[in-house]
């Protein structure tokens, strides 16, 4: 019957429309409209076919769309989401939870998860005598009708969970409701169940039961992007923290670094002391402190700039070896090697030298590699570095001479007579030294080196002090591999004894590797009399340089401040008086903890591994 239908149809249609089918050379030129709903029924093979549609026809197919660049914030304002989230607590206590927990029993930290059922294979559940109960802040949230699933991160490492709403729904009525409502990326959850691997092979939580312990009320930095803002990252640490498992890690190896220095120094009965921070007078390093008022003594005090003046204070009183691991405070530039405060660790042996002082720096930084790294070949910043092999020894007047073609303790020699080949007085001494310097810098050094150094070689008041400043100019950033560099001159070492058979200088070195300086020893200064001479003269040397800037700025105009600009020191003569007591022979060592840590941890600046360095 439906074929008889049909065929009536098509004739009618054909009857009423003839000009649209015609023949042209025996071609058929048009064809007539079809309509789907008629044809159809031609080719039913069942009488229980459906009835034919009178629907138009699907529009075509549109081409698919480009994806739109995913958003790296959500477009509502930190206030707005603050706002939301402040509802979301007033809800909270509203049903009767606090948002803000007290404690929270937790018996598995993530990363002890991951260790216990590394053997679970994928799709297997482990078989649990009791929930699991685990606590985090949760990175990341996916809900997928009625699954969940969140990124939970411990101090340990993370684990997914893994939330079902029936399983949910058994414990408690609407939870996992709440769940999807409540909970944001950034709060800090406690989480009980079973533990499960997907079938994908991501270990899980199956959490049956969820709850908030701290709501975050502002949103976390976005995941693929991060913390990007430098400048905040060392603002807000605790958002670079949050987000950087190697900002974490540095602060993991720092501490690791200091364990290993405390639990090297205590294995070698160095007993640990404290000293004062605020101090009558500023002493054991030339550097600019910073100056505080004490109300109630009505009188000025200064932050140290070193331990060593009380340590060895304790030296003399009977404890033969002390250190201090302490905060310094100098008021001096800010660099990326340089913080105005930073730690350090300072110890003295009694009965040993700056000899045994090395042999112990070479043995600690390698048991702080090997801590931190597992291995002493390291790299810094591209460079390979092998702490491994037997530091260097060289001394400042040998490398300034390598690199510079002058002996510049030779004129040191010639201005004290001691050295035949140079005449006595100022052409043997200091004024030629500095014209042999001058002279080389303007044939060796590039602009930027001359612009930097030839003032201070103008300015330098002993050749001592110009063998420094040509050392820094010319040797410091060739001292790749680890160098011990030593025999400074008597100028610039007031603390440390004079060498035992070269005049002129000490007995004192300096640890570079990767072209920064790590650590500073001497054999220590035991004489009274010569201490007080050394210092005395060092606050001459401070006054007159202070006179002279003083002298300048009234003839030229005052200036911008300068950072550089000379200031007065004092003498600590209740530390002489200490050393006229008697101090056996001592070796003292300090070392920059903040720079070791920048080596081992492959850090290029010192506020990556301070965690709040000072900003402006």
């Amino acid at each position: 019957v439906n074929i008889v239908n049909s065929v009536l149809i098509f004739t009618k249609m054909l009857a009423n429309k003839p000009s649209q089918l015609h023949k042209s050379n025996g071609h058929r030129t048009q064809k007539a409209p079809l309509h789907r709903s008629i044809l159809l029924p031609c080719f039913a093979t069942s009488p229980d076919a459906p009835a034919p549609s009178n629907k138009p026809p699907k529009p075509p197919k549109q081409p698919k769309q480009p994806k739109q660049p995913r958003q790296a914030q959500s477009a509502s304002s930190p206030e707005e989401i603050r706002g939301v989230r402040l509802q979301k607590v007033s809800d909270l206590r509203t049903s009767g939870v606090e948002p803000f927990a007290y404690r929270f029993d937790r018996t598995h930290f993530t990363a002890e998860l991951q260790e216990q059922h590394k053997g679970l294979e994928s799709g297997q559940e482990a078989e649990c005598p009791s929930p699991v109960r685990v606590a985090g802040r949760v990175m990341n949230k996916r809900v997928m009708g009625k699954l969940a699933f969140l990124t939970l991160r411990d101090g340990q490492g993370q684990v997914q969970l893994y939330v079902e709403k029936a399983r949910m729904e058994e414990a408690a009525e609407g939870s996992f409701d709440q769940l999807k409502s409540v909970i944001d990326v950034g709060d800090i959850v406690g989480a009980a169940g079973g533990v499960k691997r997907t079938e994908k092979g991501e270990l899980s939580v199956t959490a049956t039961q969820l709850q908030v312990l701290t709501k975050s009320l502002l949103p976390l930095p976005d995941k693929w992007h991060g913390l990007t803002d430098v400048e905040k990252r060392y603002r807000q640490r605790y958002l670079d923290m949050i987000m950087s498992e190697e900002t974490r890690g540095t602060f993991r190896a720092r501490s690791r670094i200091i364990s290993t220095i405390r639990r090297y120094l205590e294995d070698r009965d160095f007993l640990e002391v404290e000293t004062p921070v605020l101090e009558s007078v500023a002493g054991g390093a030339d550097a600019r402190p910073f100056v505080t008022y004490h109300n109630t003594l009505q009188r000025n005090f200064t932050l140290r700039i070193a331990t060593e003046l009380h340590l060895k204070r304790m030296v003399v009183g009977g404890l033969e070896r002390v250190f201090e691991l302490g905060r310094i405070f100098r008021n001096e530039g800010m660099s990326a090697r340089h913080n105005p405060e930073f730690t350090t660790v300072e110890l003295y042996q009694a009965y040993a030298d700056y000899e045994d002082m090395m042999d112990l720096t070479e043995e600690l930084t390698r048991a702080c590699a090997q801590a931190v790294n597992g291995k002493l070949q390291i790299q810094y910043q591209g460079i390979e570095l092998d702490l491994a092999q037997p530091f260097r020894r060289a001394t400042m007047s040998d490398l300034v001479q390598e690199a510079t073609g002058i002996d510049v303790m030779a004129y040191e020699r010639g201005q004290q007579g001691e050295h035949e080949g140079l005449p006595r007085g100022p052409e043997g001494g200091l004024e030629a030294a500095k014209a042999a310097a001058v002279a080389m810098l303007h044939e060796r050094a590039d602009a930027d080196v001359r612009r930097k150094t030839l003032p201070k070689v103008d300015a330098a008041p002993t050749v001592g002090h110009l063998l420094n400043e040509l050392f820094e100019a010319m040797c410091e950033g060739s001292l790749v591999q680890p160098t011990f560099v030593l025999e400074h001159p008597i100028a610039i070492s007031p603390l440390a004894k004079p060498h035992r058979s070269k005049p002129g200088v000490t007995e004192r070195f300096e640890l570079f590797i990767a072209a920064r300086e790590h650590a500073n020893a001497f054999s220590e200064l035991t004489d009274p009399v010569e201490q007080r001479r050394r210092f005395e003269l060092q606050v001459a040397e401070h006054k007159a340089a202070v006179e002279a800037a003083k002298a300048a700025e009234a003839e030229e105009g005052k200036g911008e401040p300068d950072e550089d600009a000379p200031y007065e020191v004092e003498v600590d003569y209740d530390f002489i008086t200490a050393l006229e007591h008697g101090m056996p022979p001592t070796g003292g060592l300090g070392i920059g903890i903040d720079r070791l840590v920048m080596l081992l941890t492959d850090s290029p600046s010192i506020r990556d591994v301070i965690a709040f360095p000072l900003m402006k």
